[in-house]
């Protein structure tokens, strides 16, 4: 499958009914098998009140062990369902501003988030990382089953997932250097109350070793 492989895509595939969902991925093994698609990882999931994200489902061929929690699409999922996918949920503009310039953020897109809104709570998605020669056998796989399909290709999920940890790092790294200048500040005022307070402790000794006249 050499043409498969310009065409990496990670999609994401919503369901009204969440027994749609295991279907799907049953649909999409099959279509592995056939030689229609190329399965990375795939795997059903479901997202709770709290934002957190968990898979019922995943590929158990025995090549493709691993995959969904390892890989692409395994690092996919942690990001969603961890703080930083509770971030893309609700607060869209605070990522686009530690990705993009603020000057371009009106025109900037985030590929996270779109695959963020198809993991909607409360019902279970289709996450897959495959190769395909077209996306019309998937889509209309998806579609018979009710589902909506969001594709977005592996270099522009893990560009902005390389951007992301970026931008987390500098984060924590911006927030080490304010707690270190706030001690450095806090220990500098300690150092000048300890030595005004020395220094009135020996005007207090001059005061009372003066010879009195």
């Amino acid at each position: 499958m050499a043409e498969m492989a310009s065409r990496k895509n990670v999609v994401a595939v919503a369901f009204d009914e969440d027994s749609s969902a295991y279907e799907a991925l049953t649909v999409l093994k099959e279509l592995d098998s056939q030689g229609q698609v190329h399965i990375e990882g795939a795997a059903v999931v479901t997202r709770g009140e709290d934002g957190h994200v968990e898979v019922k489902d995943d590929v158990s061929d025995e090549r493709l062990v691993g995959t969904a929690s390892g890989g692409l699409i395994g690092l996919v999922i942690g990001i969603l369902g961890g703080p930083f996918g509770i971030l893309l949920g609700g607060m869209i503009g605070l990522f686009i501003g530690a990705l993009f310039d603020v000057r371009d953020a009106d025109d900037a897109e985030s590929v996270l988030s779109d695959l963020s809104e198809s993991v909607r709570v409360g019902h279970t998605s289709l996450l897959a990382d495959v190769s395909e020669q077209s996306p019309d056998v998937i889509d209309t796989a998806m579609a018979r089953l009710g589902g909506t399909v969001v594709r977005r290709s592996v270099d522009d999920v893990e560009a902005e997932i390389a951007a992301a940890e970026k931008a987390q790092h500098e984060a924590k790294k911006q927030a080490r250097k304010e707690l270190l200048k706030a001690r450095h500040e806090q220990r500098k005022e300690e150092i000048h109350a300890k030595v005004e307070e020395l220094k009135a402790k020996l005007d207090r000794h001059q005061q009372a070793a003066a010879p009195t006249s």
